[in-house]
């Protein structure tokens, strides 16, 4: 099995389009090249999901584990944007067991890649402790890449991320009543 001589995080943040994309293109580049991936979706529940469905088909090179309630829920319960909604304890606890996932999922030294997706807005909107996840990624064998994704990502995580990239947002076809599209948004 491939690894990597040295793992880095990375963060994939801002209010543009593309985070979750570009994570699951560095994952499937990783698996591709031989190496394991994890993919830990957080707010994302049992949503039926183009990449997941893709990710399927390439059997163990990328496990996908998906946490909380599912997109459509989500939207439903906030202003037509998922991540601006009224988290609930029961999102808080379905968002720890994913951060629970992803610390054994990291530690098991199983894998070259984890990534956590919607991290940053986890701990942004209070449903992941900051502290927690910095103390995760501090222990993790030295092969492990993580990325986190997710908009407003927290300060101390872009400090300690070796590699952070802002998705700034110039125009959506949101703004023009252009609904999330099957196969190009999810």
């Amino acid at each position: 099995m491939s690894r990597l001589t040295k793992g880095l995080v990375q963060v994939y943040t801002g209010d543009g389009k593309g985070k979750t994309t570009a994570a699951w293109g560095q994952a499937l580049r990783a698996a591709g090249r031989g190496l394991r991936v994890c993919f830990i979706m957080l707010m994302k529940g049992d949503a039926d999901l183009g990449e997941v469905r893709a990710a399927a088909g390439l059997g163990s090179r990328i496990a996908v584990r998906q946490f909380g309630a599912a997109r459509e829920e989500l939207a439903a319960r906030s202003s037509g944007k998922w991540w601006q909604v009224e988290f609930t304890a029961d999102d808080r606890r379905m968002a720890q067991a994913g951060l629970d996932c992803a610390r054994d999922a990291i530690a098991s030294g199983d894998y070259d890649l984890v990534v956590v997706d919607e991290a940053n807005v986890a701990m942004s909107e209070g449903l992941l402790d900051v502290e927690e996840v910095l103390g995760v990624l501090r222990a993790r064998p030295g092969h492990v890449e993580v990325i986190l994704t997710g908009r407003n990502a927290p300060a101390q995580i872009t400090a300690a991320a070796d590699l952070v990239t802002e998705m700034r947002l110039v125009k959506h076809p949101f703004e023009r009543g252009i609904p999330a599209r099957r196969g190009i948004e999810y």
